[in-house]
This record gives C-alpha cells, structure tokens and sequence, in this order.
C-alpha cells in the first residue's frame, strides 16, 4: 500500500496506529470515529472526499493506510476478528503486510479495501457495506 521503503506497521501495532491516527483526526474536527459500524459511513465520505478532492496516491498515502488501520480495528471490535501479520502468499495476494482474521478463520485485507475504495470509488466498495455483508463475523458485537 505504501511508496517503496515506506513500513506498514505489523499486527501488533495496527491497535495502537489506529487509535493514535484517531487522536489526530478527531482532535481537528467532530468526526463521530469511535469504532462502530455506523461510523464506517464516516470513512466512506472522506475516502470520496480525497478522490473527488483530487488527492493521488502519494499524498493521501499516509491518511488512507490510518484509515485501513481503522477499518481493521473495527472488524476486530465489532467482528471479532484479530490482526495478523499475513505469510508470504498472503502478502503476494493482498499487497499488504498485515490483515485481520476472522472467527472462522477467513483472512480480510482492510488497508487493501481502503485503498480499493480510493481507486474505483461508488456504492461496491463502501466499507459499511464490506463490514454488513462480510462473511466470518462474530454473531454478536464484540466489546
């Protein structure tokens, strides 16, 4: 997802990096990002607003990998998933160091779906769409 030589950090710090790029965005503005599936809706209208903005990759790099990083960390609240650095055929498949893995033991790529949303934009890749019709979640929010 990153320019070359650019770290992604690895699943052990996906939590942390997601809460700090939470800090920072919502302490310029009211953004109702507090992890639920709701706010993904949130996350929907800025990625359209950094395409239709006209931002390219390389300048909205840093703010889409914080956005993947939320994305991800709400699979792991409300899903039940856990953050996993993903193997080297994991990692040729999604182009991305890191994922979650769901209860049923399904991989998903959220900093890819982030970046895919940016690419192609409309309704197909919205997040809250991805979250509500993504196979593997926990039956029941997970706090």
């Amino acid at each position: 997802m990153g320019k070359v030589g650019e770290r992604v950090p690895g699943a052990r710090e996906m939590r942390p990096y997601a809460t700090d790029f939470v800090a920072r965005v919502t302490a310029r503005t009211r953004l109702p990002l507090d992890y639920s599936v709701a706010s993904l809706r949130v996350v929907d209208f800025l990625i359209d607003g950094l395409r239709k903005g006209g931002a390219d990759h390389e300048r909205a790099h840093e703010t889409l990998l914080g956005l993947g990083a939320y994305v991800g960390e709400v699979l792991v609240r409300r899903a039940g998933a856990v953050w996993v650095d993903l193997d080297v055929h994991q990692r040729a498949y999604f182009a991305q160091p890191v994922g979650v893995r769901m209860p049923d033991g399904r991989v998903w790529n959220p900093l890819g779906k982030v970046r895919n949303s940016f690419d192609t934009g409309g309704p197909e890749e919205s997040l809250r769409t991805f979250y509500l019709t993504l196979h593997g979640r926990a039956r029941r929010a997970v706090a």
